[in-house]
Parts: C-alpha cells; structure tokens; sequence
C-alpha cells in the first residue's frame, strides 16, 4: 500500500500551505542526495517527499486525494519515483527560496546546474605503522584539467539555463518538466576557442602531486575523499573528487584484529621453566616483556594501548602476546637421558588442576 502523503511530509491534514511548503523544504534538505552520497534510502524519501508535495502544495489536486487518496491520480499522477533529480529541482526549485544552492548546485528560482566533473581512484598501500600512527602520503596523479587559453560562451540551445524545459498534457493538466541540455551536458555553455592539445571540453591531463592526509585508525578496503581533486569540469563547473582507498600491507609479525594486534612469542623449555626477559616489536617501536618462570604455552600477555588507535579517537587497542613453547624436534644423546630421567619427576608431570586456566577460559579473558 502506497504511502501517506501527509505521513511523507509530517504533517497534519489541517496543516495551511505555508506549513506545506515549510514541511517539504525540510524533508528535501535532510535526505538530499548530496547530503546523503550513495544513500538510496535517503533518495527514496527525498522523491516520495517531492511527489507528496507536488499533490498536496496544489488545492486541486490536494481536494482530489482528500476525497479518494491516490486512486485519484493512478495512471498518470506525478510519481516522483520515476523522475530524475534534474526534474525534481527544476519543477520545484523555488521551493529552496535561493538558499538551497549549496546543495548539488540548485538555487531559488530554477537558477542552471553546475557540472561536476569525474571522480578519480586510486589505490594507496599503507604500513602497519603508518595506519597506526597516521601517515601523510604524496601521491603522483593524473587529472583532466581546464587547459589554458580555453574559453567558453553561453550555449545557444539553452541560452544558459543548462536545462530544456518541457510541457506535456496529462489528466492532471499540463505538466511542466526540465531536463539537461544535451547540448552543453547541462553546463550552461559551450566550447568559444580552446589550445591544439585540449579535448572537446577544453580539457587536458595533467600530472599533480597531491597530498593526502590519512587519519591513524583506518582499515584495509575503507575509502577516503579529498575533496575537489579529481578531474576538473568544463566551464564554471566543480571539480570532481579523488576518492583514496587504503590497502592495508600484511607485517611481518604482528597480525590485526580490529583495533587489537596479535604477537606469537616462541620460548624455549628452560626460558619456560625459569622465566626471561624478551625485546618484542609494537606498532611503535620496541618494547621488553618479562616471562614468568614456570610459563605454560598458550598464555596470553596483554599489553594495552599498544594496538591500533580508534578512528574515532576512543582510545587504542590492545597488543595480545601468544605464549607458545617451543618443543625441540631432535635431541643428542645428552638431552635425550635428561629428559628421560625428568620424565618421572613430578615436576614434570602436567597438572591443569593447579590453577592453570584452560584454552576456552583464556579465549574468553581475551574478548572481555
């Protein structure tokens, strides 16, 4: 069952059409596409909202679905779902009253669109370390640029508006729909005279080195903006985006699990039995640890705040150090009557009963 438009809009059926244009202005900013990029959620309600508004800002066609709801516009209402964002901003733009424009390029008063030129990715391979202390990368990048001495006229098809509007006929009365100009892209102009080394837009690539800084935090397959890197748009257009996404580098002793860092520690028999001092390696340098003497394998040491800082700044992870005792796979003949004879000392013998924690104890100290 279709949607209540007056539940789209928040809005009583009493409500004056000031009240109806204020409820509506409010709905298309908050799920506004460019406010909400990759939502299509959001853009869902942004139509639902433009439709309701489109049936409810009109006493016709408002007194027509009070009496019998959207059956009366079935087979040709306006259906806000199957119309493009162009349509929408241009049919309603001075719902914005000029104050709009920073969003997507609209302003009061159905004012032309501002093109917005492609988006650039690239991908950046990123260092344990540099993840976990924050790193600023210089990257080479190629990117379409306005080439110089190119210059641009208003475009005769549309005479600058960027948008050809168009009227048709349906059982509502004329409908009145704007789409980009294609002969500008919706730009508003044209090519005037542009250098031999320019495309067709006036554009050429160029290389730049950009510098990207990447938080501490970030992890592998997270996708970073810098805003208005990508390549540049012909005309008075905006630049497109260069979007960074971060390959996490695998190291060479340390693995990750969310903001923890995991380190297997091999010790011998006798640093087990008597205990050690060891030099480990952190995200932020060296640190020394101390083994108890008597140390069973499987232990696990907790080191925190040496893992990976949260993105959000609440604080760092943990480093968890692995005990594992490593088992001597040949033995000379010493050893051998060594561990022979200490084979029947009851010292030797296991006893998990002594306050040892088992494997699933220690997995869920480790979680806790």
């Amino acid at each position: 069952m279709k949607e209540d438009f007056y539940d789209i809009l928040g809005i009583s059926k009493n409500a004056t059409d000031a009240e109806i244009k204020k409820a509506y202005r409010k709905k298309a900013i908050e799920y506004h596409p460019d406010k909400n990029p990759g939502d299509k959620t959001a853009e869902e309600k942004f139509k639902k909202a433009a439709e309701a508004y489109e049936i409810l800002s009109d006493a016709d066609k408002k007194a027509r679905y009070d009496q019998y709801g959207h059956q009366a516009f079935e087979g040709g209402g306006f259906g806000g779902g199957g119309m493009n964002m162009d349509d929408i901003f241009s049919q309603f733009g001075d719902i914005f009253g000029g104050g709009f424009s920073g969003f997507g390029g609209f302003g009061g008063g159905g004012r032309q669109r501002r093109v917005k030129g492609s988006n650039l990715r690239i991908r950046v391979k990123l260092t344990l370390e540099e993840i976990a202390n924050g790193v600023e990368k210089k990257i080479k990048v190629k990117r379409k640029i306005q080439a110089p001495g190119t210059t641009y006229k208003t475009c005769s098809t549309c005479n600058g508006a960027g948008q050809v509007t168009r009227i048709t006929n349906t059982i509502l009365g004329r409908m009145q729909t704007a789409t980009a100009c294609s002969a500008c892209g919706g730009s508003g102009q044209t090519i005037d005279r542009r250098p031999s080394d320019a495309d067709g837009q006036g554009l050429k690539v160029s290389e730049e080195t950009v510098s990207i800084k990447i938080p501490a935090g970030v992890e592998d397959g997270m996708q970073l903006k810098v805003t208005g890197k990508g390549n540049e748009a012909p005309g008075d257009g905006i630049a497109g985006d260069l979007l960074v996404a971060i390959e996490e580098q695998d190291h060479p002793e340390l693995q990750r699990e969310g903001n923890n860092l995991h380190y297997d520690l091999y010790v011998s028999f006798s640093e087990a039995a008597l205990g050690a001092s060891r030099e480990i390696d952190t995200v932020s340098g060296k640190v020394r640890i101390k083994i108890e003497e008597g140390v069973q394998s499987g232990k696990i040491l907790r080191l925190r705040g040496k893992g990976i800082p949260s993105l959000n700044g609440y604080g760092k992870g943990d480093l968890l150090v692995h005990v594992n005792v490593w088992t001597p796979k040949t033995l000379n003949k010493e050893q051998r009557e060594f561990f022979e004879k200490m084979a029947k000392d009851d010292h030797f013998k296991p006893n998990p009963d002594s306050g040892e924690k088992s494997f699933f104890e220690k997995v869920k100290d480790m979680f806790s």
